[in-house]
This record gives C-alpha cells, structure tokens and sequence, in this order.
C-alpha cells in the first residue's frame, strides 16, 4: 500500500474514532473522499429496520421520498441486501466487490455523465444501509475500489455503534424519566404543574413521537398537554380504551394510545403520534411502563386536590373560604405590582339578612346565601376569584379588570340578584317557597402604593358606604 493510502485511512480512522455528530462525522469524510479519491460527494444511506424506510445519516435520519430517486436506492437496496453485501453498483451495472484487474476494464468502459457508485454498508453479513459515491471523473481504479472496500468496513462499524450507543442513550434516559416521575409523586401535588412536567419529560424521551395528554373527565376525554390535538385518529382510539386495556395501537403503528388507571377508574391517556415512525415493542414497553408510573403520579394529585378543596372551600356556599381568600389576593396583588397589571375587588353584603333569618329562619338564609353563590359563580369569569369572607358578606377579586369594568360587572350582579326569586323550599317555611333580595356592592380598583389590608379596607369602606346610602346599589371607591 502506497503511502498516500495510508495516510488517507489514518485520517478516516481518526475521524471515525471523534466522539461528533453523525453530520460533522459524514461530512468529514465527504471531504477527505472528495481530497484523496477524487471524488464529488459521498452520502451515506442507512436502512431504518423499525420503519422499513432508508434514511439519510448525514442528515438528521431524513427519509428518501417515494420518488424517482428514493425508488432507485430502495431497489438497489433490495438487490444489494440479497447478495449480502458481495455485489456493488456502478452507473446503474452490477459487479462484485472483489474486482479483478481484468474487470477493471469493463468499468472504464461504461460512458456516463453521472458516475454513480452504491457500495454496501455491511455488518455481522448484513448490509444495513449504501455508500453512495459520485464523481464527474473516471478515477475508479483498482486501488480505489480496495480502499473503499477497506473503507466501508471501518464506516460501518462507527455507524452501527453510533446507532447502539442512541439505543443505549434511549434505555438511560426511560430510567432517568422514570426516576423523574418518582421523585415528583414525592415532591408535588398541583395537577396543573404535573402533567406538563410528565408531557415534557415523555416528549424529550420519545423524541420520534408527539406526545398528548388526556385527562378523563365528565366522561369525556380532555386535552390538558399541549394545546392542541387535531388528529381524529387519537380521538378514536381513546374510545377503545378500558382499565383492562394495557394499550390501543392504529392499524399502521405510529400512534399508540396508553390508558392512565386509578385503583379503579380510568383518570385519562396518554398518546403518541408520528406520521412516520412505527412504535417499536421497546418503546410501546417504555410508555406503558412511564403511562403507569405517570398514572400513580396523577391519582395523587386528584386525591390531595379533594382534600384540598375540603381545606379550602367553605361547606355551605363552596367558594374559597377566608383563609383562600387571603392567600389568592396576596398572590394576585403580587402579580399585579410584578406584571404591571390592573386589579380590581368589590364586596358584596346581602340586604337585611338578618330579618330574613328573623322571619324565616335560618335555614332559610343559608338557602340564600347559596342562592347568591350560585348567581355569583354564573355571572363572574373562570378567573375570577369568589370567596366568602364571612356571615353574609362575599369578595370578589377581579384580575387584570380596569375600574369601570368592574363597575360594570358590580351593576350586573347586583341587578339579576334583585330579580332572582331565591328558592327557599328546603327550609320547609309554610306556604313560601320564594323570597326577594337584593345586595350592596363596594368597588375598588388596587394601586401599587397600596398593602393589601388598605386595599381590602377601601372596598370593604365603599361596601359600608353603599349600606349606609340606601342599600341595593354598588358604590365605587
């Protein structure tokens, strides 16, 4: 072997043996091919076993369309595959690839422009994927078919570790989201804050797949990570779900469907969809495994937030009780000096209530203070915050609301309280099922100079204000 030889696979073996990307490793070796063999480009083309598919290694396992070209490397492939490996290409011919001088000759003679070579890639006397090689010049020498025979052995065994090492990659990163999973049914309770954590966690390890979560809820199943599912394939395996299901996979593979199971119910699903990856058993075993793990974590969390809700709902009329209330409003007055965002308040005191346990008793009156709840929780937005502050008396926090907006809404409530006829049936009152109400409303709009007790104080003096001028109206601070 000359010494230029030598020195051309002393320069590939150092490439092959740099710890790079799969990119910067083809693209490396494109380059010395195109330095020492004369050649224009050299691809590397490797068969993907788990989707049937050849992909490009250079570029991100980029897959070969089902066009003209795709087509040709797919039969040639095919063709390569059979002879394992002992058999390449050249300008559309077939030939050994243990050439003899004497054929030499025929190669030299095949005229074309393009001057195409697919040599196989080839482990344990499989060929796994194609060399291609191209070139404008007719520099296929003996020599140069031996040094790419050599060659192809050494690039084969860098790509087919490459390949084991993100298998390996993949094992260790299940553990480390399994362990993950653990640690947050240790450490957290909010559901809202878990799913995304396990949504992201599933979706870094199935990185061929878009991972959703479903919740079940109302019997109907919920999209709550990410935003948005518009594949109406993953909405129809959900329905062939049951707690005896272990997973619904579609009839081509490439969405899996894997139910989160309570002690006894089903609490949701998780899904993944790919347009082109098939699940493999291995990672149809992983997601199983990490639905299961994922559906402990979730059970958890439902049955803090009902203790929660015990902890933190007021029994009779189930808004947030006072020590909610006191919570949620430091938090939206922080948020509101943060962020630079309005904040508004009104207080809310039912008219004569005490006359009204008086003459009907007071059963009678919690019947309206759920009737007044009821209206409330109707008439405000889902992000609003509607507490009991006490006795008769309701705050409500309006977040990111201007002042005359709130008044607005203050009217509005104070009006359909007026005209609603608060049922009372269940107080057993003779002969009167219905009595009319009505309320006085305190506004106040919040202002960072403001702690959170004058803040309270200001509506709370605005609620007094409205009692004090004649009841039924909304007074704004």
């Amino acid at each position: 072997m000359i010494t230029k030889d030598k020195e051309f696979l002393n320069k590939l073996s150092n490439i092959l043996t740099k710890k790079i990307s799969p990119a910067n490793s083809a693209s490396a070796i494109n380059k010395l091919f195109k330095n020492y063999l004369n050649v224009e480009e050299a691809e590397f083309i490797i068969w993907d076993n788990n989707n049937m598919l050849l992909k490009d290694f250079a570029q991100d396992w980029k897959i070969f369309k089902n066009d003209d070209f795709g087509n040709e490397i797919n039969y040639i492939y095919s063709t390569l595959s059979m002879s394992n490996g002992a058999k390449f290409y050249f300008n559309e011919a077939e030939f050994d690839c243990d050439i003899k001088e004497e054929e030499q000759y025929k190669i030299l003679e095949l005229k074309s422009d393009k001057n195409i070579i697919f040599f196989p890639l080839v482990s344990n006397g499989e060929v796994f994927g194609l060399l291609k090689i191209s070139s404008e010049k007719n520099a296929f020498t003996t020599e140069f078919f031996t040094l790419l025979n050599i060659s192809s052995k050494l690039i084969s065994g860098t790509i087919i570790n490459y390949i084991l090492n993100e298998q390996m990659e993949i094992s260790l990163n299940f553990y480390k989201a399994m362990k993950d999973i653990a640690k947050i049914i240790e450490s957290q309770y909010e559901l809202s804050y878990i799913i995304p954590l396990i949504g992201e966690m599933i979706d870094r390890f199935m990185s061929s797949h878009l991972i959703y979560i479903f919740i079940f809820k109302e019997d109907k199943y919920r999209l709550v990570w990410p935003n948005a599912c518009k594949d109406t394939n993953i909405y129809n395996l959900l329905n062939e779900i049951s707690l005896k299901t272990e997973y619904v996979l579609s009839y081509d593979g490439k969405i899996g469907v894997f139910p989160l199971v309570g002690e006894d119910n089903i609490l949701g699903a998780i899904a993944a969809y790919s347009n082109i990856d098939k699940l493999l058993q291995k990672d149809i075993d992983y997601l199983f495994q990490l639905t299961r793990q994922s559906g402990l974590t979730i059970q958890r969390a439902n049955m803090y937030a009902e203790v929660l809700q015990y902890a933190t709902m007021d029994a009779l009329t189930g808004l947030n009780n006072r020590r909610q209330f006191e919570l949620r409003l430091n938090q939206e007055v922080s948020n509101s000096k943060r962020n630079n965002i309005p904040l508004c308040a009104m207080m809310l005191d039912v008219d004569y209530f005490k006359k009204v346990n008086d003459t009907y008793g007071h059963a009678a009156g919690d019947c309206v203070l759920k009737g007044v709840s009821d209206i409330i929780k109707n008439e405000i937005r889902e992000y609003d915050i509607a507490c009991r502050f006490g006795g008769e008396e309701f705050f409500i926090i309006l977040p990111r609301t201007k002042l005359p907006e709130a008044a607005s809404v203050a009217q509005r409530l104070r009006k359909v309280i007026e005209e609603a006829k608060m049922d009372i049936k269940s107080a057993g009152v003779k002969n009167i099922s219905y009595i009319n109400i009505s309320v006085s409303i305190g506004v106040c709009a919040y202002n960072e100079s403001m702690e959170v007790n004058a803040f309270v104080q200001k509506t709370d003096k605005a609620l007094y204000e409205a009692k004090t001028t004649g009841r039924n109206r909304v007074i704004v601070a």
